[in-house]
């Protein structure tokens, strides 16, 4: 885990040997010792235990470190007890009341997002030294 890093990074021949598409070619992104970088980045179903969310991940090349970041966290709703090691919930998520025209807007993106990111296909445990980590889809799976 590296909540310093804002997206989730795995190895491209993982994410390739289980359907994950390309959504954006060549993405940029800057190092912590300021060298700018282009990766491909898509969109997966991550899951960690009890945890689960859909979020973009980048297709790491040799030598780059699989990440899970603070997106996938907060998609997660969850922090890290840096004591235990683990992923803890945050507690509920803030919501607000919403007027007709806000619902019917965010329906709409909910769908729009649920279009796109229908590319995840398959599903996948990948197993580390502390938990399996699911990567994949479809969206109706559970």
């Amino acid at each position: 885990m590296d909540s310093g890093s804002e997206m989730t990074w795995l190895p491209e021949s993982l994410l390739r040997s289980i359907g994950i598409d390309v959504f954006k070619r060549d993405q940029r992104f800057v190092m912590a010792n300021g060298l700018e970088i282009t990766r491909d980045v898509g969109f997966a179903v991550i899951r960690s235990g009890d945890f689960k969310t859909v979020d973009e991940v980048v297709f790491g090349r040799t030598g780059d470190l699989a990440l899970l970041g603070a997106h996938t966290l907060e998609g997660f709703n969850a922090s890290v007890d840096l004591r235990r090691k683990r992923l803890v919930p945050s507690g509920p998520i803030p919501a607000a009341r919403a007027t007709q025209s806000t619902a019917a807007a965010a329906l709409s993106r909910r769908r729009a997002s649920r279009s796109a990111c229908g590319r995840a296909r398959r599903t996948v445990v990948v197993s580390d030294a502390e938990r399996a980590l699911t990567i994949g889809g479809p969206w109706h799976q559970r």
